[in-house]
């Protein structure tokens, strides 16, 4: 393993993860916040907890009662006045239920005049829930829809229709309450309707669009649940503003600046990536081998989402799979590395973040007798990676703005090309 290689990846991942925590954008989001009536606090997300800290930092934020709603593992120390909860993600579970309906209790009988705060991360989809039809049926098409292949704006535009809180749902329960939204991008481009379901913004995708994306991945639907799929959401909602504080482009943005302070030259190359992790993969390495010659320290940068259409029964994420599926591009190649990780520090059902290889880790795992291709079939790059220390962790982060993948080419190194 390219030790200097790593050291450098990694640190330009955790500088840029570190620039895109919520506290500060959320404080300045609510600099001229002044709530009317009570005031509830609602957090849901990935960095729910986060957020609700750095809110509650303000002087002038004292609810009357408030919930954070995020996943297992993600509650810091106990909030004043708040409770914390968590829940399944990114499969709802009974928790996802129980915590959604504490908050629509605590919101049932608002009053005009009155205010609720809600911060909301990426997770929320699975987070904020209770379904229109049973819960193990919605596990299950959340299951399918994420097998699919199917990226979150398509799986969206069906879950919220089987839902009663998304697609500006909650915001309409909330009125005639005043609903000022926080948003912690999580979506190429930020549309607010999509972002965890869209709960308190309005509906900008039609009956139509679902009906298709059904059909698309071929969704086996029962009548009643094809019925729900004509529903037509909330266009308006009067009573509700929202406020996007972070987003990939940031996250993009930081991670060129560390990149230069180590003495690489940084280039964007999308922050829009949205294909399937392998071939992201491949692409990288194949540009990172491009230059590996070009005897310059350069850094090729890449923020989005990408998808993994499962197909095997192994553990990974999309994430590890891109970083897996470099692997092959870099072989024999000592002067480049890839490294991808997901800014929430979880990729997929797994406690990694994401995945580092670099030109010696085909030929590592061809001496335990592990074929890269065979792990990339069943979608197991967790434990390739996991065999030679090629995993990386850093545990919950406490922000969620897509992920950020990156090759890195040191030009001083010495190159040991392919024949």
């Amino acid at each position: 393993m390219n030790q200097k290689l790593r050291r450098d990846a990694e640190t330009v991942a955790r500088a840029a993860i570190a620039a895109v925590k919520p506290d500060a954008a959320v404080r300045e989001a609510l600099r001229d916040f002044v709530p009317a009536g009570r005031l509830y606090l609602f957090a849901v997300g990935k960095a729910a907890w986060q957020m609700a800290q750095a809110a509650l930092e303000l002087p002038g934020i004292r609810p009357d009662g408030g919930i954070v709603l995020t996943k297992y593992g993600h509650v810091g120390h106990p909030l004043s006045g708040i409770t914390s909860l968590e829940a399944g993600h990114p499969v709802p579970d009974e928790n996802s239920y129980a915590g959604t309906q504490a908050i629509l209790d605590m919101s049932a009988n608002l009053r005009e005049g009155d205010t609720v705060l809600f911060l909301l991360s990426g997770g929320g989809s699975a987070l904020f829930e209770k379904p229109r039809i049973a819960p193990d049926r919605m596990e299950e098409l959340t299951r399918l829809l994420l097998a699919s292949g199917a990226d979150i704006t398509e799986i969206n535009t069906i879950r919220k229709r089987f839902s009663q809180v998304k697609g500006g749902q909650f915001a309409a329960w909330c009125a005639p309450a005043r609903v000022y939204t926080v948003v912690l991008s999580d979506i190429l481009g930020d549309p607010l309707d999509m972002i965890a379901g869209g709960p308190t913004a309005p509906d900008t995708t039609t009956a139509e669009q679902a009906l298709s994306v059904a059909q698309k991945y071929g969704l086996p639907l029962t009548e009643g649940e094809r019925a729900l799929l004509n529903v037509e959401l909330p266009k308006s909602l009067p009573n509700a503003e929202a406020h996007i504080i972070g987003s990939v482009r940031q996250l993009c943005g930081a991670a060129m600046s560390a990149c230069a302070s180590l003495g690489y030259e940084p280039i964007l190359l999308t922050d829009r990536l949205s294909c399937e992790a392998r071939e992201a993969g491949r692409f990288l390495g194949a540009i990172a081998g491009s230059h590996a010659a070009d005897r310059k320290k350069l850094a090729f940068l890449a923020g989005g989402e990408t998808v993994v259409h499962l197909r095997g029964s192994g553990l990974g994420g999309r994430n590890q799979e891109l970083a897996l599926a470099a692997a092959e591009e870099l072989a024999g190649i000592s002067n480049v590395a890839v490294l991808s990780v997901g800014s929430d520090g979880t990729d997929g059902p797994t406690d990694a973040a994401g995945g580092y290889v670099d030109g010696d880790t085909c030929q590592a795992l061809n001496a335990l007798g592990m074929e890269i291709g065979a792990y990339l079939d069943n979608n197991d790059a967790y434990h390739a990676l996991q065999a030679v220390d090629h995993l990386v962790i850093t545990g919950p982060t406490g922000t969620n703005v897509n992920d950020l993948s990156l090759a890195l080419i040191d030009g001083a190194a010495d190159e040991r090309h392919r024949a």
